[in-house]
């Protein structure tokens, strides 16, 4: 038996600019910037309120898209369950599995990323 739940929304942008896309998204979903930004880096985590999914903007080499993050106690029981449903395994990370629906659509699995996971996961057999 393990647990589950929707993580984070990331916003994946191919862009030279991310401070700037994270402006956008920040004023188009009401969710403040991070105190502090990393000029240099790879993701800006928008401020969520405790318990809510995470919204994360991410650089990317790809064209620009959104991908869903699911997050789990038991990560490969949780790529078994979502194989099951159809979904294949595209490639294994250190920390995560990307995995693609059989929709086409792109989503990450890795262990829980915010708190209230164990009240608010779904549990599966």
């Amino acid at each position: 038996m393990h647990k589950s739940r929707l993580g984070n929304i990331v916003i994946d942008c191919k862009t030279g600019d991310l401070l700037s896309e994270a402006r956008f998204w920040s004023a188009a979903l009401g969710c403040p910037l991070p105190a502090e930004i990393d000029p240099d880096g790879r993701y800006i985590q928008l401020v969520t309120r405790p318990g809510d999914v995470q919204v994360i903007i991410q650089k990317v080499d790809h064209e620009a898209r959104a991908h869903l993050d699911i997050e789990t106690d038991a990560v490969e029981a949780e790529v078994a369950r979502l194989e099951n449903l159809g979904a294949v395994v595209v490639s294994r990370k250190e920390a995560w599995v990307v995995m693609q629906a059989p929709s086409g659509h792109r989503f990450c699995v890795g262990k829980p990323y915010r708190g209230g996971f164990e009240q608010g996961a779904s549990v599966w057999d």
